[in-house]
């Protein structure tokens, strides 16, 4: 699988149209030696400084929040900002200067926001592809980091992330809305009671439409030129981030149509489906993942799909349905399904409901279900930021409702189906050596064996079924069932 790691060399020489920078098939990153600066600590009365890497577009946002949350409990300062839009720097140190009182620090590179500004916090909500690098180099000066999904580009960053994030002992959220809505722990703590039985399926989409195309809703203008927006700061390529590419405003302001830069629909719309997920059951990586789609209708010089569809398997017996069109907005529904209910989401209202299969299945007469309430956040980022100020303030990384590592496993679970995708094939995430490796016939054969040992089967992280529900794997069989096996003769009947 070597060829999954980095570009081959004929096609680096390639066109932009025709190279491959697909998770797994981008250039391995080089990594920042991760040795924590250390700083002074402010006391829990002093002001967290947040810097702001990249102040476009999902950073006016996060900047509305931090600037709220600056003027009601000044609690935190936005300190700096950083963007390699000229006008895009100069409109966020505006907006902060005139709603605070006080401007902040302006600065194109990164680097010198991480090395010049004194801030605790940094903001990412750069272009997919810088996120990894970004991150890597604030842990390493000591920066807690919250950082807008996906967490990285390819897999190998998401799994650099984790690791340095373990050893830096400092806070990162993953920016992924809704994450701190507190349906999916009360749907996780729903399902550890046994209460729709074995769970079997979940499945969840993201549908929508929009008459210009999907993201090309991003304007171009005029003063987005060579003279205004640093290009080579925003293509990374001395980096390894992305290859040398002429200026054009669309790479830059609509950068998620374009393999180098995002990978479209997995990483920007089914991680967020993803994560959701995976806070519900608890689970993390899959066992194996297959994709399809296409470009069916948008024909606009786009590479990424607008429609497809992701199906991830998982040791735990669990299977899990993503699917998305750009081109439609009529929805299915977000649910869970167990052997004795499903649990449905609507995320126009709080909480989820119940719904139970018929009394034959369940052994009950309950025949309707039931809505169980789950207080909905007013504003999910601004509860997603709050979450994470809360978690610096206790020092504890583990009080992040989506920190790097389940941001990693939502994210590999996607870019998994990107590879699988972009390439035809079935992909397995290897545990022991944190790879993707192509599937093959051992995969089937492995339930297989499951079953003609009449093992016991796998259930998500945090139910014991024995206690909760001893009949749930189906391994009390009906009598007639005594009559199966093999006859070893035609006069020989093996059932007692």
């Amino acid at each position: 699988m070597a060829e999954l790691s980095r570009f081959p060399e004929q096609m680096a020489r390639r066109t932009f149209l025709g190279r491959c920078s697909s998770a797994g098939i981008a250039p391995a990153i080089t990594l920042p030696l991760l040795t924590p600066a250390i700083l002074p600590a402010r006391g829990l009365s002093e002001r967290l400084r947040v810097g702001f890497i990249g102040t476009g577009g999902r950073a006016n946002t996060h900047l509305r929040i931090v600037i709220s949350l600056q003027k009601e409990t000044n609690q935190v300062e936005a300190a700096a900002v950083c963007d390699v839009y000229r006008l895009h720097r100069q409109w966020a140190a505006e907006r902060i200067e005139k709603a605070t009182g006080r401007a902040p620090l302006v600065f194109e590179d990164y680097r010198e926001l991480l090395e010049k500004a004194d801030v605790d916090i940094v903001c990412i909500a750069t272009p997919d592809h810088w996120h990894a690098r970004q991150t890597l180099d604030a842990l390493a000066r000591g920066k807690h980091v919250y950082c807008e999904k996906p967490m990285t580009h390819t897999i190998e960053e998401s799994l650099a992330v984790v690791d340095a994030w373990e050893k830096s002992g400092k806070v990162v959220q993953v920016g992924v809305q809704r994450a701190s809505d507190s349906r999916w722990q009360a749907a996780y703590r729903f399902l550890c009671e046994g209460r729709i039985g074995k769970v079997v399926q979940i499945q969840t989409e993201y549908y929508r439409n929009c008459r210009v195309g999907q993201w090309r809703y991003y304007k171009l203008t005029r003063e987005m030129t060579p003279q205004n927006i640093h290009w080579r700061k925003f293509l990374g390529v001395e980096e390894g981030l992305a290859p040398e590419l002429p200026f054009d405003r669309a790479y830059y302001a609509q950068w998620r149509c374009y393999w180098a830069f995002s990978h479209g629909i997995f990483s920007d719309l089914f991680v967020h489906r993803i994560t959701w997920m995976l806070l519900a059951t608890g689970l993390r990586y899959p066992r194996r993942v297959v994709a399809g789609g296409g470009i069916f209708m948008e024909y606009d010089g786009r590479e990424v799909p607008d429609t497809a569809t992701l199906v991830a398997d998982y040791e735990e017996g669990v299977q899990l349905l993503v699917t998305a069109t750009m081109l439609n907005a009529y929805p299915l529904e977000h649910c869970i399904r167990g052997f004795l209910g499903t649990v449905k989401f609507d995320l126009a209202a709080d909480g989820f409901d119940w719904v139970p299969e018929r009394p034959q299945i369940t052994g009950t007469f309950q025949w309707e279900g039931e809505h169980v309430s789950a207080p909905r956040p007013h504003d999910d980022t601004q509860a997603h930021w709050e979450n994470f100020l809360e978690a610096i303030r206790q020092n504890n990384p583990r009080l992040c409702t989506n920190p790097p590592d389940l941001g990693a496993a939502a994210t590999v679970t996607a870019l998994l189906g990107a590879m699988s995708y972009r390439t035809g094939k079935v992909f397995e995430w290897d545990k022991d050596s944190r790879k993707p490796k192509e599937s093959g016939p051992d995969y089937a054969a492995h339930w297989e064996t499951l079953s003609r040992q009449r093992a016991a089967p796998r259930h998500i992280p945090g139910w014991d079924p024995v206690n909760k529900d001893p009949n749930f794997s189906r391994q009390q069989p009906p009598e007639w069932q005594s009559l199966a096996g093999p006859w070893p003769d035609e006069q020989t009947d093996p059932a007692p």
